[in-house]
């Protein structure tokens, strides 16, 4: 075979139809990700996409929504206790999970109850 896999180019994660302003407020002002214009070919679908660096999440809405409570994207965050602080004056909530080695590692939700990963390597 003479193909390899680069990198992920972007994850996508799912909303509730008619919810780009919440997915909007939690992206940029919770996680401080910037919205990104989708084409025009794919606007009508609905959603939005959002970056940060090299990051690149998708979310669509769907009909019959379902969260991914188990599947996330994981984030790598440099100074993970900054980002705890900045959550906790925001009101957000997390979950602090130690049992990755070599990491430290939380859990947050987005308003739709997706599971996001946020971690720091030691």
């Amino acid at each position: 075979m003479n193909f390899i896999f680069k990198s992920i180019d972007h994850y996508q994660l799912a909303s509730p139809k008619n919810t780009e302003d919440q997915s909007r407020k939690f992206f940029t002002e919770i996680l401080m990700f910037r919205e990104v214009k989708k084409p025009p070919s794919l606007s009508s679908n609905g959603g939005l996409w959002f970056e940060s660096g090299s990051i690149k999440i998708h979310v669509g809405t769907e009909d019959h929504f379902i969260p991914a409570r188990k599947a996330h994207p994981a984030l790598e965050v440099e100074n993970l206790n900054e980002f705890k602080q900045h959550l906790m004056t925001k009101h957000i909530s997390f979950t602090e999970d130690g049992r990755l080695p070599g990491a430290n590692r939380i859990y947050i939700s987005d308003p739709f109850g997706n599971r996001i990963e946020i971690l720091e390597w030691k």
